[in-house]
């Protein structure tokens, strides 16, 4: 929210006080001295008029996971452990899941209270690769690159996938890279060839890369270059 909105919205100052208190640079966000109206506020911000403190905020947390198998990309579940129970954190239902992985695939998991943050990560409009090392069932021809590259078509969305990479590894693995998050897309872009998905891991989300020394159900904090670089 611009920082001018954020100060109408209070009952104390109407939009000529707001605009005086820009002027004269008494309206402090995360520690600096603001002046433009358009200035961003975030849930996250700490911000203060002269001395006094309208919104304490509160930390923005972010994590990377190696998802085991066997887990529900979840916040609760009746039957299953989810991804948020593999977290030693407080207050663990303020977080959500940016970019959900099915039940059995495994892989990269980024986990925040930064909405806008995983909106960023996870809106195709970003064009975001997601990557993911796939297993068959049965090789893999030489036509799924070809086919995957032009986008296939889904009759249930009644929509054509984005282009994809598929980059062949052996004769039934391959590395896939896709912009977008359709309902089991990579299994069902697969079973076009009828050619079923055994194993799927995702190593990356944009340029967020699986930390090798985490082994499945470990995380740990985004560095704050990590962060930055969504």
């Amino acid at each position: 929210m611009r920082v001018d909105r954020f100060l109408s919205n209070l009952p104390r100052f109407n939009r000529r006080q707001v605009r005086l208190l820009l002027v004269e640079r008494r309206v402090w966000v995360d520690g600096v001295a603001v002046s433009d109206p358009h200035h961003e506020v975030r849930e996250f911000s700490h911000v203060c008029v002269d001395n006094q403190v309208l919104q304490a905020g509160k930390p923005a947390r972010y994590f990377m996971l190696n998802k085991p198998k066997g887990c529900v990309s979840a916040t609760a579940d009746p039957q299953h452990p989810t991804v948020l129970d593999l977290l030693d954190e407080p207050d663990k239902a303020e977080l959500h899941i940016a970019g959900r992985l099915d039940f059995n695939t495994t892989g990269l998991m980024l986990i925040t209270n930064d909405g806008q943050w995983s909106r960023r990560l996870t809106q195709p409009q970003t064009k975001l690769p997601k990557v993911y090392l796939v297993g068959t069932e049965q090789d893999i021809g030489a036509q799924y690159a070809t086919t995957f590259a032009k986008g296939l078509y889904f009759a249930f969305e009644d929509l054509t996938t984005q282009p994809a990479e598929l980059a062949l590894l052996g004769p039934r693995t391959a590395r896939l890279s896709i912009i977008e998050g359709r309902y089991h897309q990579v299994k069902r872009m697969f079973g076009h060839f009828n050619n079923k998905v055994v194993s799927l891991h995702r190593e990356r989300m944009g340029p967020l890369v699986l930390d090798a020394e985490l082994a499945p159900g470990e995380y740990r904090t985004l560095t704050d270059e990590e962060i930055r670089q969504i």
